[in-house]
């Protein structure tokens, strides 16, 4: 049960930061999904792996790879789905917790909790930039339909 309430915040936090950015029609319920897609897996991959910045590492290349087939549908820029979906991944409690040590003196915490919160977040980031490296490679290398030559745009 605890499991159902944590995926359906991640779905309403996605969609009201959607909603805040004027995301609107089918694509606000895209960028929703995403938050729940990113909050689900997260949580299935922590019943395998016990390192959390393994589970953001790949929670973020698999949402990746949703908002960039989001976006080659909708005709969309990735981002718009991207952002939305990684909200519920956004660290801030450890944020919190990293900045609340810091200013309350407590130097062995702050760098234990920020070490532990810059690894997430570059895990994040590293997911983000895997997947879609690896996705545009993937989209140059497979052939397209109804595409015209890049020739064919200069005569």
């Amino acid at each position: 049960m605890i499991y159902f309430v944590q995926i359906a915040t991640a779905f309403l936090g996605s969609l009201g930061f959607s909603m805040l950015y004027n995301i609107r029609g089918s694509k606000l319920w895209y960028a929703a999904a995403g938050g729940l897609l990113s909050w689900s897996i997260y949580l299935l991959l922590g019943l395998w792996l016990y390192n959390e910045v393994a589970q953001y590492f790949i929670t973020a290349m698999i949402v990746t790879i949703y908002a960039e087939i989001c976006a080659r549908l909708l005709k969309t820029p990735t981002t718009t789905f991207l952002i939305a979906a990684i909200i519920p991944l956004v660290p801030g409690s450890a944020l919190y917790y990293t900045m609340s040590y810091a200013v309350n003196g407590l130097p062995e915490k702050f760098m234990e909790v920020g070490a532990h919160t810059a690894a997430l977040s570059a895990a994040l980031a590293a997911g983000i930039m895997v997947a879609s490296s690896f996705y545009r490679i993937a989209a140059a290398l497979l052939p397209r339909k109804n595409c015209r030559h890049h020739a064919d745009h200069f005569s």
